[in-house]
């Protein structure tokens, strides 16, 4: 579906380019104006919803793209404001026109700001703060003007600055007192010692924050402005530059070719922060968390010098094709300086597979799969894939003897449909999974062609607010064929579009003078639940609503920016599963049980309070009211502290295949463990084992009724 829409674009777009940009565009050096037109014309012909960009479209464009820079308005003054005003409703003539007037102007603009914020932070921060003024900072910057002045400018830096150094002075001063309770005899550090181990550490982050910074160049600035105007037409339709469009093909297929480690750029330098478990640096144990890289060398070539370099940049050296060598120069932990051979492979990222474990319960067993998302390789479906790896899982989990199935989607942002629809098909015999459908065009409805039932017993899916897209998808199929019970928030994310990665590259033919020019994902579909309602806005709503800490948070569809509507269309042609399964008094048990539970009733105690601390907006800059407000806030967490203690008697172990594995890799048998660990203080997965057995009791019951009638 996805290869079918983005050969007929290309067609159209090519079609479109020899007639009318070779003139205006090609023999155009600017690469920035040739990708407003490439962007612009593939939103056009072919966005689900393609807005009209007008004077309002513009508008929308300059809000969103000034409060993308200065989102706590701390740069831009209200001069610099009323300069930029001319071009409000002028950004869909530049677009049109392919005018960058506009984007010159406020970035340059706001580099010349950001320098002088430089000068204003070092500055306030020379000197000491008094915290004994009774002041406060306002931090809702949706309702807060840009400073009139310089001089307001620099008091709402310093406001910032204090506040951030008054709460790391609160909790120095909190570990002293500490350390004197334990130890009579300890030497307490001075209050104005505390002040000013607090200010070097605002300075710091400062540094770090400008240091970032310093590393962006103008095409970054570039990506931004391009983002401003994309996600007016939904928050999903977004450019991807060269660098982010790699960063989301690993993120969607977990894995990459390089050397297995993760880098952090900081004080000019490359450091190692991990080392990805199975990668060739973990296998050839001569790399360690704390190296620093100093120079990258291709082979037997001449090495470059990274200092200083920006993370992308050097990361493109470090990455590089399967079987093929780089030598790094590194500088150890312990000062002395060594050349190490790594010859490059493939690296999965474990943390993005589905893992299994089994759970004892009452002398019985029960599988769980965690899925974190829908991953694919888009080049290669029959490789990896999150359809394959939960149908492994599965067979796995029936040779330990499990008696249900737990499939948690909690955090599962979504991911390949292709992936959900053959995943639905291991729990029906056959039939249609979910409809989708194009502007303009008819439904298609996708269905599980495959009779087979790979499991055919009780079955538990877990979500939250965080489910989305081909989570929802999953859960809304098992929801309408009553083949599961859902069990989670209130509703799911409510994310009901699909996307397609579109390539810009392919329209500029092979004489490219350009370089690599990014992607456009773009919202191309609307899926539907066979049942024919929408999850978009709408989410999928639990069969067994329980409270977690996002109950009262504003973080689903409905939340974002400009999202799709919500709609229906006709349903499809489908039959309720009528496997042994008592669906309905399940749930009943449940939500008798939910009624009854202390530690739900406070996670959502708890919930409400974090909904009520995120609300507030306002904040003391005075130690005294400072302190009062912390130890207030802190008094009342306690009651919360019975969260982390609950426990379960509930037993997890991993499979055979994973214990092996674990024995020769410390780092996934530690990962195991926590996992393990927080499982069993999961409330939510205690409840969905209950369920399991209440889907397999109530069917006993209803099987000797209908033998006694």
């Amino acid at each position: 579906m996805k290869r079918n829409f983005v050969y007929v674009l290309a067609a159209l777009l090519i079609s479109v380019a020899s007639c009318s940009f070779t003139n205006k565009t090609f023999d155009n050096p600017d690469k920035d104006k040739l990708l407003i037109q490439l962007i612009s014309y593939v939103l056009e012909k072919g966005h689900y919803d393609p807005k009209a960009m007008d004077d309002a479209f513009s508008e929308k464009v300059f809000d969103q793209y000034i409060s993308m820079l200065d989102p706590s308005k701390r740069y831009f003054l209200k001069s610099d404001i009323e300069e930029f005003e001319v071009y409000r409703d002028q950004i869909d003539d530049q677009i049109r026109d392919s005018d960058i007037t506009f984007f010159d102007l406020v970035q340059q603009r706001l580099v010349k700001r950001m320098e002088e914020g430089k000068e204003i932070y070092k500055e306030i921060l020379e000197k000491p703060f008094d915290f004994s003024a009774d002041e406060e900072i306002d931090m809702d910057y949706d309702n807060l003007s840009f400073a009139s002045s310089r001089k307001e400018l620099k008091d709402r830096w310093r406001k910032y600055l204090k506040f951030s150094t008054l709460s790391g002075y609160v909790t120095r001063l909190e570990d002293e007192e500490n350390k004197k309770k334990e130890d009579a005899e300890y030497q307490e550090k001075s209050e104005k010692d505390l002040e000013e181990e607090a200010r070097e550490s605002t300075k710091k982050m400062q540094d770090e924050f400008y240091d970032l910074v310093d590393d962006l160049e103008r095409k970054d600035w570039f990506v931004m402005y391009l983002n401003a105007i994309v996600t007016e037409f939904d928050p999903h339709t977004y450019y991807f530059g060269p660098e982010e469009k790699d960063r989301f093909d690993t993120s969607m297929s977990g894995k990459f070719e390089g050397i297995g480690a993760r880098l952090q750029r900081k004080n000019d330098r490359i450091k190692i922060v991990e080392i990805i478990s199975g990668g060739p640096a973990w296998r050839g144990n001569e790399v360690e968390v704390g190296d620093e890289i100093l120079r990258v060398a291709q082979g037997n070539e001449e090495p470059v010098d990274v200092i200083g370099m920006r993370l992308d940049d050097a990361v493109k050296l470090i990455k590089g094709p399967k079987g093929s060598e780089v030598k790094l120069t590194l500088k150890r932990v312990d000062g002395t300086t060594e050349t190490v051979s790594i010859v490059r492979d493939v690296v999965e990222l474990e943390e993005s597979y589905a893992k299994s474990s089994t759970v004892e319960k009452d002398g019985r067993t029960f599988g769980i799969i965690n899925l974190p998302k829908f991953y694919i390789d888009f080049d290669n479906y029959d490789d990896r894939n999150a359809a394959s790896d939960v149908e492994k899982e599965i067979e796995r989990l029936k040779e330990k003897g499990m008696e249900g199935l737990i499939l948690d989607l909690r955090g599962n942002g979504g991911g390949s449909l292709k992936t959900v629809v053959d995943m639905a098909g291991f729990f029906i015999e056959e039939g249609p999974v979910v409809q989708v459908k194009s502007s303009g065009k008819r439904k298609e409805v996708l269905s599980d062609t495959d009779k087979r039932v790979q499991w055919d017993g009780p079955l538990v899916i877990l979500v939250n607010e965080l489910s989305a897209s081909a989570s929802e998808i999953l859960a809304a199929a098992m929801q309408d064929y009553k083949r599961a019970v859902i069990i989670g928030s209130k509703q799911t994310y409510g994310k009901g579009t699909v996307q397609n990665v579109v390539d810009l590259n392919q329209f500029l033919g092979q004489k490219n003078d350009f370089g690599d020019v990014g992607a456009l994902k773009i919202t191309t579909q609307k899926f539907y639940r066979i049942n024919g309602g929408s999850t978009q806005l709408e989410g999928v709503k639990s069969d067994i609503t329980v409270p977690d800490r996002y109950s009262y948070i504003d973080i689903g569809e409905k939340d974002q920016e400009n999202p799709l509507p919500w709609d229906k269309i006709d349903p499809a042609d489908y039959k309720t599963w009528d496997g042994p399964l008592n669906y309905d008094y399940a749930v009943k048990r449940s939500k008798e049980r939910m009624g009854k539970s202390e530690q739900l009733s406070l996670i959502d105690e708890n919930a409400r309070w974090v909904k009520k601390k995120q609300d507030e907006s306002k904040y003391p800059l005075n130690y005294e009211a400072y302190r009062k407000a912390i130890d207030k806030d802190e008094e009342v967490a306690k009651r919360f502290d019975a969260l982390s203690d609950y426990k379960t008697t509930l037993s997890f172990r991993s499979l055979p295949y994973e214990e092996t594995l674990m024995a020769k890799d410390t780092v996934l048998r530690d990962k195991r463990k926590r996992w393990h660990e927080n499982l069993a203080k999961d409330v939510y997965v205690e409840e969905a084992l209950n369920v399991l057995e209440d889907l397999q009791a109530g069917h006993v019951k209803k099987r000797v009724a209908n033998i006694r009638d």
